[in-house]
């Protein structure tokens, strides 16, 4: 698929997006902008920016870039345009926008602020994408260990100076500014893991990783987060209604309910992952990587359908949920949270954690009280790294039945 072919059928500007850098690049990312349903006027102004992008940038092959090397080049930009307006083309904004948006999705884009440990914090950022982490998950970590490096590069220049005493104080000093134990405990996990990797690139003292604690979390961390089965039960009845938006809701919901899957995995799901021949569907995991087939439960799959039949809009986007606006391009993970969010409130269930997050819990939960064993619910949840045959993991599908084929006259 050619991009350029659909966003516009001048010869001089095909010419030109051609012939700049970074051209597969550019059309790997502007190919998903048509996927995801974005209107071909908006995806050509897209291309026309990544050619300044590119150009001011100065690059001719993919590579790290940081937020503030993308406003000085989009400063730049807007410099020697007539349109200063926020949201017009030829802004500051729509640039630095458009190039995290294509950086991030190359995983090039860097959100760390200039360091003196630049180096060594990407260098771990690269290790996790390496191990198939998230995105989110890469950013979330890299921030981490950079505030604890900012703070202790105040007061020194190595990474050989740092003593499991320095970690202890950094700890304890957000510990007196009201952090949580649970926030804390999470954050003595990423520098375990930083300061692991640092000792394999000797960059640090040996040992360091070992002896930060392990926090013990408080009992009250322990208690369930997610609502219980019968409120889970409730929430799906409460999907009950004909109109698109309810067939929407209720396939949503039944499948976090029933299969435990992340918000950005069903946000995934395209209409080819439903194989309704062999009554299975594909899920394209997010935090491990791969892919994961499982049987479609019969309820579920009813749900589905009369979702496509009836409720889902036509939309030039093959993504199975969309939108009801008028682009009708993919629903995200952010407006799925609030479709289960508000749902809840609105039948009382106010459970610790809002959200597809807890219908996942509850998942766990009632996988766990049916006798499950953990490597069967870590299995069917996506917890582990799984090696893959073609494009569907290496699962055992009788154990993958035996979990997802219960009665739903158990859930409703």
């Amino acid at each position: 698929m050619n991009p350029f072919d659909e966003i516009s059928s001048r010869p001089a500007l095909h010419a030109r997006y051609e012939a700049a850098p970074l051209r597969r690049e550019r059309e790997q990312y502007l190919v998903s902008m048509l996927k995801r349903g974005v209107k071909p006027i908006n995806v050509q102004v897209a291309a026309t920016y990544l050619l300044h992008i590119v150009r001011l940038l100065k690059m001719t092959s993919l590579r790290k870039v940081g937020l503030k090397e993308i406003e000085v080049a989009g400063r730049k930009w807007a410099a020697r345009q007539m349109l200063p307006s926020r949201n017009q083309p030829g802004s500051p904004f729509t640039f630095v926008h458009v190039a995290k948006s294509w950086l991030r999705f190359h995983g090039q884009f860097s959100m760390l602020l200039p360091c003196r440990f630049q180096r060594e914090i990407e260098g771990f950022a690269e290790s996790l994408r390496m191990r198939g982490r998230s995105i989110a998950t890469v950013e979330k970590c890299a921030d981490d260990v950079l505030r604890f490096l900012r703070w202790f590069g105040n007061r020194h220049q190595s990474l050989k100076s740092v003593s499991l005493r320095s970690i202890d104080e950094f700890l304890a000093l957000k510990r007196q500014q009201g952090w949580s134990v649970g926030t804390l405990a999470r954050y003595a996990g990423t520098l375990r893991g930083f300061f692991r990797y640092a000792e394999l690139r000797r960059w640090c003292a040996p040992g360091l990783a070992l002896g930060i604690p392990r926090m013990q979390r408080r009992r009250s961390d322990n208690r369930l987060k997610g609502p219980t089965w019968a409120e889970v039960r409730k929430l799906i009845r409460s999907a009950s209604g004909s109109s698109p938006s309810e067939l929407r809701a209720r396939a949503i919901i039944l499948l976090f309910a029933i299969y435990g899957l992340r918000s950005s995995e069903v946000a995934q799901f395209r209409l080819s992952d439903f194989d309704w021949y062999s009554e299975t569907f594909t899920v394209r995991r997010a935090k491990r990587g791969g892919t994961q087939q499982f049987p479609i439960q019969y309820e579920v799959g009813e749900a589905i359908i009369r979702y496509l039949l009836h409720g889902r809009p036509t939309s030039s986007t093959d993504f199975a949920f969309v939108t009801f606006n008028l682009r009708h391009g993919r629903i995200n993970a952010p407006a799925m949270w609030q479709l289960v969010s508000r749902r809840m409130l609105a039948l009382g269930i106010r459970p610790e954690k809002l959200g597809p997050h807890s219908l996942r819990r509850a998942c766990a939960t009632r996988l766990l009280k049916k006798g499950t064993s953990l490597r069967e619910i870590a299995n069917f949840l996506g917890h582990r790294n799984i090696r893959t045959v073609s494009t569907y993991a290496r699962l055992d599908t009788r154990l993958l039945r035996k979990v997802a084929s219960f009665s739903m006259a158990g859930v409703l």
